[in-house]
């Protein structure tokens, strides 16, 4: 890894395959990150799901948006190639990301949150008005959402069924059964390996565990009083969610004041924008420019 000072360029490269992983010191944590695309405008910061690191993210979803968007990918404190102790709460998260976000001077961004992720997107947009200008939050819900609280326990069982099949967990927790599903997972999958040099360290299973009981607590919480969130949002998912059930999508486009709802995918879960990502990237750059 290399360290980059603050409101150092960003590396020119074509592709998230070869983008060097650099870090930044956030409060005496370095905080590893991946950064891609034109050197101007807003940058789009990526907060990724559950035990996500930075190889988790589809790279044609992460390509297609820098090829015309600032984008930068980062690792939570204590995961993957950050140092640091992962914090339990998503509140805790949340502070963190703004953290790095100002390490690397910026004074305004956009977020692209997914599952998790859009849990953290949705506490910074709220608490920090100023920094964010327009977010898009993908296979996600609000705190209190139906559902929710039962996410640790599918992330379990199908990681010890992942681990007697010998599958990959993502393929039944992001993806339907149908031949279709199937067939987009086992995609996606590929996609995922495509980077074979300078790869991101998995989860530990502490962190691992602190996120688990982060998302137990969200799922929890009272509902979230979502009309304090006043930036232009877009909400995407979909249609067959058995992580955070679809309905959490309609109930966020419901009651966010300024959403947009991306039509659910269909024959799609949890990592719709995934499996759909040509459709998502276009949509996403329509709305981020607008």
């Amino acid at each position: 890894m290399t360290t980059a000072p603050r409101n150092s360029p960003p590396p020119s490269t074509p592709s998230y395959e070869n983008a060097p992983t650099r870090t930044v010191s956030v409060h005496g944590e370095d905080f590893a990150y991946r950064e891609l695309g034109p050197e101007d405008g807003v940058p789009l910061i990526l907060l990724i799901h559950l035990a996500g690191v930075l190889d988790n993210w589809d790279p044609r979803v992460v390509d297609g948006l820098a090829a015309r968007r600032r984008v930068i990918a980062f690792d939570n404190r204590g995961v993957g190639g950050s140092s640091g102790s992962t914090p339990d709460t998503i509140e805790a998260m949340a502070r963190d990301a703004v953290l790095f976000v100002r390490a690397l001077g910026f004074d305004q961004v956009d977020l692209l949150g997914l599952s998790m992720g859009g849990f953290i997107a949705q506490v910074i947009a709220e608490q920090e008005p100023r920094l964010v200008r327009k977010v898009v939050l993908a296979g996600t819900g609000p705190a209190g959402g139906p559902g929710i609280d039962k996410v640790p326990a599918l992330t379990i069982q199908a990681t010890l069924k992942g681990a007697l099949t010998r599958q990959d967990p993502k393929l039944s927790l992001f993806f339907t059964e149908t031949r279709g599903g199937r067939r987009a997972g086992r995609a996606f999958l590929e996609r995922l390996k495509e980077r074979t040099h300078n790869r991101d360290k998995d989860i530990s299973l502490p962190s691992f565990r602190a996120q688990l009981k982060a998302i137990k607590r969200w799922g929890r919480q009272a509902p979230s009083d979502l009309s304090n969130i006043r930036q232009p949002i877009l909400v995407a998912n979909g249609e067959s969610d058995r992580m955070v059930p679809s309905q959490n999508t309609l109930d966020l486009a419901a009651r966010l004041p300024r959403s947009e709802l991306v039509p659910l995918y269909p024959d799609a879960g949890h990592g719709g924008i995934f499996q759909h990502h040509d459709e998502f990237v276009s949509r996403a750059l329509a709305f981020l420019e607008s």
